[in-house]
């Protein structure tokens, strides 16, 4: 259920009152959640950071969703398949695996994917839930997404494996993108054959799955069936300051924090689309961000452009709109909008508050992207389209009042009170290696991460 802001008040005693009792979303229990087989979440783990599920075995899912960028890389537009290093200090790489095009999207943050509301992932909205297919998704794989996926998290995790630019790689380099080319699930019959031919993997597919016996009985549906019950596992964050008030604890947030949760879920107007308990009400809104990037584009498309969410459903209403995102753990997941184009939560929420002139006085120096002559001249071609630049502005669907700085100040007082320290470290954390013995992205702050959760733990067994 959406909940609708309360939109204006006569009395700001009132109107603080009613903010607290009826706005607020209810508390998250352990029913929001899916069920987790910790056997499934182990080998997972395990899967997650193995580079044998890329193409060319040198990029793995941890690469752009790492614990050390808050489970995504830190850049605005990331560098996928033939990059070295991890987060800002990747590059771009060298010679014939070279990368030739950033990321056309910001990496999202993982948090919270085991909620059973979720209906509609990736920022265009391309994966749903739906009855059309056997496979109960609407999905780029139509009727050829497997039928035995434990729900919309393990469908979201067969994506990126068979993307060029993400993990797959060019059709000269390996075999996965030329099978990907022919029909997509050709591409993850070769994963599902890559990773059967590791022998250190058939253990942990015989504990975690009933109905494999040995190598030859694993399939690309257990593969993913793993790696969401690790992602819902690691990531489940449902323990910050806003939770714990929300469960009754009046001390939890700071007086700055519940300022700015009444402005969240009163006069501000944020709750009109972050509504629900992870703050996002699943649908496409256009905020008319300052467009970058190579852009996301359909195969007729000759612009450097990335037009969201009429590239799935052709209405011309959907031109620019992105899915509103959860805010969990926003704090940690800098930078921010679908394409990275804001260093800091208070950048974003001025955006908000007046898009059009945002996008006259935008910044191109915060953000953040690998300095590559290549590709940094693709970057802004969009801005020399004066007829793009209108329709970017046309798209603008939101109407937000005004806000003092320090109620901007609150605002972002409060967007830091949703992080989750636990959720922040390690629950399972990073392997020291994995059965393809391939390299693992190792963290470069563990120890400290670790050192936050810990603390963390300490403080809530001596409340």
């Amino acid at each position: 259920m959406i909940e609708k802001p309360l939109r204006s008040m006569l009395f700001i005693g009132v109107f603080f009152t009613m903010a607290q009792a009826s706005d607020l979303p209810r508390a998250l229990t352990d029913d929001d959640f899916y069920p987790i087989d910790m056997d499934q979440a182990r080998l997972g783990q395990l899967l997650f950071y193995d580079p044998v599920l890329s193409g060319n075995r040198n990029i793995a899912c941890s690469t752009c969703h790492h614990p050390d960028f808050g489970t995504s890389d830190g850049l605005s537009l990331g560098i996928g398949e033939g990059g070295q290093g991890l987060g800002p200090q990747r590059t771009s790489g060298s010679g014939e695996s070279k990368v030739k095009k950033r990321i056309p999207r910001n990496a999202p943050g993982l948090f919270n994917l085991g909620f059973r509301g979720w209906e509609v992932l990736f920022h265009d909205g391309r994966l749903s839930t739906s009855d059309f297919y056997a496979s109960g998704f609407d999905s780029p794989a139509l009727e050829f997404l497997p039928t035995d996926l434990r729900n919309i998290v393990a469908a979201q995790a067969l994506f990126p494996i068979t993307s060029e630019f993400e993990m797959a790689g060019d059709t000269n380099e390996n075999e996965v993108l030329g099978a990907v080319r022919r029909r997509i699930d050709y591409g993850w019959r070769v994963l599902a054959e890559r990773v059967r031919g590791v022998g250190g993997y058939e253990p942990g597919f015989q504990r975690a799955f009933d109905d494999v016996d040995q190598s030859a009985d694993i399939r690309i549906s257990h593969i993913a069936n793993a790696l969401a019950a690790f992602m819902e596992f690691e990531w489940r964050a449902d323990d910050s300051p806003f939770d714990r008030y929300l469960r009754g604890d009046e001390t939890a947030l700071t007086d700055t924090q519940k300022t700015g949760m009444r402005l969240f879920y009163g006069e501000a107007q944020c709750s009109g689309c972050h509504s629900g308990p992870l703050q996002s009400d699943q649908q496409f809104h256009g905020l008319g961000l300052p467009p970058l990037g190579p852009g996301r584009t359909r195969a007729f498309d000759h612009k450097a452009r990335d037009m969201g969410r009429i590239n799935e459903t052709d209405r011309l209403a959907d031109r620019y709109h992105f899915r509103t995102p959860s805010l969990r753990n926003v704090a940690a997941t800098a930078p921010y909008g679908h394409n990275g184009a804001y260093a800091t939560l208070e950048g974003m929420i001025r955006h908000h508050l007046n898009p059009e002139a945002a996008l006259d006085r935008y910044d191109r120096e915060q953000l953040i992207l690998i300095d590559d002559d290549y590709l940094n001249r693709h970057d802004f071609l969009v801005w020399q389209d004066a007829r793009e630049m209108a329709t970017i502005r046309n798209s603008i669907s939101i109407d937000i009042p005004e806000r003092t700085d320090a109620e901007i100040h609150a605002l972002v007082a409060f967007l830091e009170s949703l992080s989750d320290a636990t959720s922040l470290g390690h629950r399972l954390g990073i392997p020291d290696r994995v059965p393809s013995g391939l390299p693992v992205d190792q963290s470069t702050v563990e120890d400290e991460v670790q050192a936050v959760a810990a603390h963390h733990q300490d403080d809530k067994e001596h409340q």
